[in-house]
């Protein structure tokens, strides 16, 4: 059984890509690469270590991807940390990668989203610790950092991962599958006896519209009664109501309420799309979770590497007169 792989290149090399002509909705999403048109930064506080953060986006060349590197190590090779799903090395709360030099960036699914909501297929991301600042505890401020400099295309086709028979992983009565679309659809549902919460449901988009607003603020959140177990595990230090929403019992502590009516599953949403853009590449197809989280998306996207017949690469609409140009 071959190992995920460890890089964009090794993900064209073991799965050429073939030509996909799509549907009209397919071709409303960029037929071209896409990177930052200047670098960018931003500094905040890690939502797990409570530290000091700083941050940076770096425009990246073609079939780059998403590569973190960490500017505390002091050799940029074994600094670098590929955002692919055989990178994750821990889900408690948030989506965690490593490399072999056993150096780490966590708490990456908000940025990844903003990502992914954007279009953008490469870029460089320089930190100088292990977790990617938290913000105000949603994918909007990395929106906003990615608008103020635009998106740029590259002369390179862009290619996507597109789903061709249903893939499922599940655990008690939570699970998560991928099935065929012709879209790039994220659908969510949570239940929660607080009722603040209850039983909630959403669906996005993410090829035929704009990265839906609610969806790029909705903010984390957690139930007052677990952050002391929390802290007791060294996690949610940096945690606050400046980037979180606590609920006790069916009581939603901050002042100012929720941005939206539906926050709570959107951010859920959120998150799905982080962790699937772990992929490497965007997805044509249709995720559909169901009280899922961080370590059931990390199963799916295991168990749909497992069966080469569950999908393919595809050259998205307009390749063939990209190519012709080149």
């Amino acid at each position: 059984m071959a190992p995920p792989p460890a890089t964009i290149a090794q993900i064209h090399e073991r799965f050429p890509a073939v030509a996909f002509a799509g549907t009209p909705g397919i071709q409303q999403f960029n037929a071209q690469q896409t990177t930052l048109g200047a670098a960018v930064s931003c500094r905040g506080i890690g939502l797990h270590s409570g530290a000091e953060l700083a941050m940076r986006l770096l425009p990246a060349a073609v079939d780059t991807g998403v590569v973190f590197i960490r500017t505390d190590i002091a050799d940029r090779d074994e600094a670098s940390i590929p955002a692919l799903f055989g990178s994750v090395c821990d889900v408690t709360l948030s989506t965690k990668i490593g490399n072999s030099h056993g150096h780490v960036v966590g708490t990456i699914e908000h940025l990844l989203a903003a990502l992914a909501g954007m279009r953008v297929d490469n870029v460089i991301v320089e930190i100088d610790g292990p977790e990617v600042p938290i913000m105000d505890g949603s994918a909007q401020p990395f929106v906003d950092l990615m608008h103020s400099v635009g998106i740029v295309e590259l002369d390179a086709v862009r290619r996507a991962l597109r789903v061709k028979k249903p893939v499922r992983v599940s655990q008690g009565d939570s699970y998560c599958e991928l099935l065929p679309e012709d879209g790039c659809v994220f659908e969510a549902e949570i239940d929660f006896q607080s009722g603040a919460i209850g039983r909630q449901a959403y669906q996005l988009d993410l090829m035929a519209e704009n990265f839906d607003v609610d969806v790029a603020g909705a903010r984390t959140f957690c139930m007052l009664h677990q952050v002391e177990a929390m802290h007791s595990a060294g996690l949610a230090l940096g945690g606050s109501i400046e980037n979180a929403i606590l609920v006790d019992g069916d009581v939603v502590m901050n002042e100012e309420g929720l941005r939206s009516p539906k926050e709570f599953v959107q951010h859920k949403l959120l998150d799905a799309i982080g962790d699937l853009y772990l992929l490497g590449l965007p997805m044509i197809g249709r995720y559909r979770g169901h009280k899922s989280g961080h370590a059931l998306h990390n199963k799916l996207l295991h168990a749909l590497f497992l069966e080469a017949d569950a999908f393919e690469l595809v050259n998205l609409s307009g390749a063939d007169k990209i190519l012709a140009a080149e």
